[in-house]
């Protein structure tokens, strides 16, 4: 797919917006970038963009950290999870408008939790357990809208420390990634032209992210991050809103 000098000017604006996010709050890069490209691009177009930028991104966040063998070791039944649900939910991505009702759906439910602040707990006991279908549940909603979300409040119940979860957030992540990158080449949605595109998206995204970060001290973040995440559940609402009309 070749896209127009409109096209790639709108890609690279989305990258340096979802970028800014995510260098001001720490979070936020997927759900702004998948949320705003969808409505220009397809589905399936606009999923494929984000994969280079986040491996690259959540690998070197991984390589850098202290436990890598532990960690591998430790998450091995949900990365495996992931992969299966990745392949399951590229094939709902590419069959219909389902998957764009599931990202609003997505959406909405990441700015509520945000909203709500909701914490909880797993035990090592259960941890064994709900692993594997975390895995899997992670994989199809990656795979079908790009945010693999269920994810994150899972390994942040851990009781992971600092370093281990920030470490573990990249594995899960550019495993997920490396994942997409599979399935949508397996389904034959993975052209040069959407691989190249998202490569060089990961420059407006990391100017993006420089530029968040600079703004970090001139705007209160908590009241940002109140905003954000209003913002994502609007968002959301009419994206279902948007794919049932």
């Amino acid at each position: 797919m070749d896209y127009s000098a409109g096209t790639l000017v709108f890609i690279t604006l989305i990258f340096v917006l979802a970028g800014s996010v995510k260098g001001f709050i720490g979070l936020g890069l997927p759900s702004v970038a998948i949320g705003l490209l969808t409505f220009r691009l397809g589905m399936p177009e606009a999923v494929a963009l984000l994969v280079m930028p986040t491996i690259i991104t959540n690998l070197w966040q991984l390589i850098a950290g202290p436990r890598f063998v532990h960690l591998i070791r430790r998450f091995t039944p949900m990365l495996i999870g992931m992969f299966i649900g990745a392949f399951v939910g590229v094939k709902l991505l590419i069959d219909g408008e389902f998957a764009t009702i599931l990202m609003g759906c997505v959406l909405a439910g990441y700015g509520l939790l945000g909203l709500t602040r909701f914490e909880f707990t797993v035990s090592p006991r259960w941890e064994s357990r709900l692993s594997p279908v975390t895995g899997l549940v992670t994989g199809v909603l990656y795979g079908s809208t790009g945010l693999g979300m269920t994810a994150v409040p899972f390994v942040s119940a851990l009781g992971l420390s600092k370093d281990e979860l920030i470490q573990a957030m990249g594995l899960i992540f550019s495993m997920m990634s490396v994942a997409m990158v599979l399935a949508l080449a397996y389904a034959g949605r993975f052209e040069p032209a959407v691989a190249g595109t998202s490569l060089m998206a990961l420059v407006p995204a990391m100017l993006g992210m420089l530029l968040g970060q600079k703004l970090r001290d001139k705007v209160n973040p908590v009241a940002f991050r109140r905003i954000f995440f209003i913002a994502m559940v609007a968002l959301g609402i009419y994206t279902i809103v948007h794919a049932i009309k």
